[in-house]
């Protein structure tokens, strides 16, 4: 299967947005957003937790992981074990309220998630992480650039991610709704000013 990284389809010009529930405020100001491609062949990637839960564990034919009316995301038939795993993780705990500092223990565990605790859970859900990070940490981690199945987008004071696609963000920059916390948003948005990683491989 061909896979086009999706570098360019979420970076435009825009304010960063967004905020590192770790280490500074929350006010999520809001930014430019980029609609995702009609053709999902354009977008698989974001640039992929153990055993899969069947409740968080959905499928669609698409070639990009597609946001469910509930609110969770189905996985592509195709994607890499990793990446459905990913999704099932972050599904997990979609809808939990934002909560600076949230899920930042070795349990990835709490009554809520800030930015980068929502990017930690759903990596440590596909066994690419084994303790959280914040977003300055993660500005470090894995391979430069946008990848194939995952990109993370982080500065030193927001961390969002696209997987297979879609992206996971607590940050309602873009998203008609206004929800804050860990959600699938219906549409990528502004990367300028963060730096891209992605898990060596994915």
């Amino acid at each position: 299967m061909s896979v086009a990284a999706p570098s360019a389809l979420a970076q435009t010009s825009g304010s960063t947005g967004g905020t590192d529930n770790s280490t500074t405020s929350t006010a999520d100001p809001a930014s430019t957003t980029v609609p995702a491609p009609a053709d999902p062949g354009l977008a698989t990637g974001g640039a992929a937790y153990g055993a899969p839960n069947p409740a968080t564990t959905q499928l669609t034919p698409e070639q990009t992981a597609t946001i469910l009316p509930s609110g969770m995301a189905a996985a592509p038939e195709t994607a890499p074990d990793e990446v459905k795993d990913a999704i099932a993780a972050a599904n997990e705990i979609i809808g939990k309220p934002y909560v600076y500092g949230g899920g930042h223990n070795l349990r990835f565990t709490g009554k809520g998630y800030d930015c980068s605790g929502t990017v930690s859970y759903a990596l440590h859900g596909a066994n690419m992480l084994k303790a959280p990070l914040d977003s300055s940490s993660f500005m470090k981690w894995g391979a430069k650039g946008a990848g194939t199945w995952f990109t993370i987008y982080t500065n030193p004071s927001h961390a969002f991610m696209v997987v297979a696609g879609l992206r996971l963000d607590t940050s309602a920059a873009g998203d008609p709704s206004g929800a804050k916390g860990p959600r699938w948003r219906p549409v990528l948005r502004s990367t300028k000013g963060f730096t891209a990683r992605h898990p060596v491989g994915f």
